[in-house]
């Protein structure tokens, strides 16, 4: 892998299942793509080889959400990038972490 990039999308909605079901919407579109994610409780993290199309698939979670309802939508983004050689991927990261 060569890039990663975390996203936390931040949708304004009336109230915490209406936040649940857009973010839901947006990750539901983040498993679409084809590409390995992880979703974490803050944040849903992919990882590609493809940097612009991981741009682009953070662009459209905007998209999403206000497609989804909501009437704003606020993201953090956080971006990993070596074209020329390889990031440390969501599994050496967290997998010893998790019980199987």
């Amino acid at each position: 892998m060569t890039a990663s990039v975390a996203i936390q999308s931040l949708p304004v909605a009336e109230n915490s299942d209406e936040l649940v079901r857009i973010v839901d919407e947006v990750i539901d579109y983040i498993k679409s793509t084809g590409l390995h994610y992880y979703v974490g409780p803050f944040e849903t993290t992919i990882e590609g080889d493809d940097y612009d199309q991981l741009m682009d698939i953070v662009k459209e979670c905007q998209h999403v959400a206000i497609r989804a309802g909501a009437p704003k939508v606020s993201a953090y983004i956080k971006v990993v990038y070596e074209p020329e050689g390889e990031i440390l991927t969501i599994d050496k990261k967290v997998t010893k972490h998790h019980q199987a």
